[in-house]
């Protein structure tokens, strides 16, 4: 089974690993796309103005701009420590030891508008660059990395129960469609439900570290539905679709 998580804006900084050596990386067919990505984003981040526009950045996050620049000499983390957040909080990698760190580190893979496809331990800086972005005179992110990431998700879905829990955009660089989808609903006392929009991170972080875990190995949607049922949440099931109910809150 492969839980592939979506990543975050916000990025620990620092790290302890050597600089960004891109074929090293996992799936090194992608190496040509994150090459030419990460040359572009440091060309890009000499002009500030345009950076900012091209990333939707403030000038008050022109530390991005710097995190950019230093693509090629700035230390490195593993993906899945290098990327924070409520989901990440949820998932909480750092607690994990043993044969559950061990299953986690197999099972975690990351989606990424820079690099296309992450393990949980590939080396990498921190950088800015999300799904959305828009390079000057390039084609869309989801334009230039379809062709490259969907055969690479198909090669592994061949062989692995793939449980999607990429917000909408990551998952346009690059569909598989046998994919477990995972999506988020609030239930009100009135029988209404709505959809959760912040928290919608936290509750499949927590289904992240359920299925990273877990003894078993799904298999197929029910499988999943059950690891996350023992770990106490409430989950419909609809073929490949899966439906979180949480309480409604406050916010919702």
């Amino acid at each position: 089974m492969i839980v592939l998580l979506p990543p975050s804006e916000t990025k620990r900084g620092g790290g302890d690993g050597p600089p960004l050596r891109l074929r090293e990386l996992a799936n090194p067919g992608l190496c040509p796309l994150r090459s030419a990505l990460v040359g572009e984003l440091v060309d890009l981040a000499a002009d500030p103005v345009a950076c900012r526009a091209a990333l939707g950045l403030s000038a008050a996050q022109d530390a991005e701009i710097e995190r950019n620049a230093a693509l090629y000499e700035a230390p490195t983390l593993p993906a899945i420590r290098r990327y924070t957040g409520v989901l990440y909080d949820a998932l909480d990698i750092e607690s994990l030891r043993g044969a559950q760190a061990t299953r986690a580190q197999t099972r975690l893979f990351i989606g990424s508008a820079l690099f296309g496809l992450l393990r949980a331990d590939d080396q990498v800086p921190a950088y800015r660059l999300s799904a959305t972005s828009k390079l000057p005179g390039r084609p869309t992110l989801a334009v230039r990395w379809r062709p490259l990431l969907e055969p690479v998700l198909a090669e592994l879905a061949a062989e692995n129960l793939v449980v999607d829990l990429r917000s909408g955009s990551y998952v346009a660089l690059g569909r598989t469609s046998s994919a477990v989808s995972v999506d988020v609903v609030a239930q009100h006392a009135d029988g209404r439900r709505t959809s959760v929009t912040h928290f919608n991170k936290a509750y499949k972080g927590r289904l992240a570290r359920a299925l990273a875990t877990t003894r078993a190995e799904p298999n197929d949607a029910a499988a999943v539905a059950a690891v996350a049922r023992r770990s106490g949440m409430c989950v419909e099931r609809r073929g490949n679709a899966l439906t979180l109910v949480v309480p409604a809150g406050p916010g919702h």
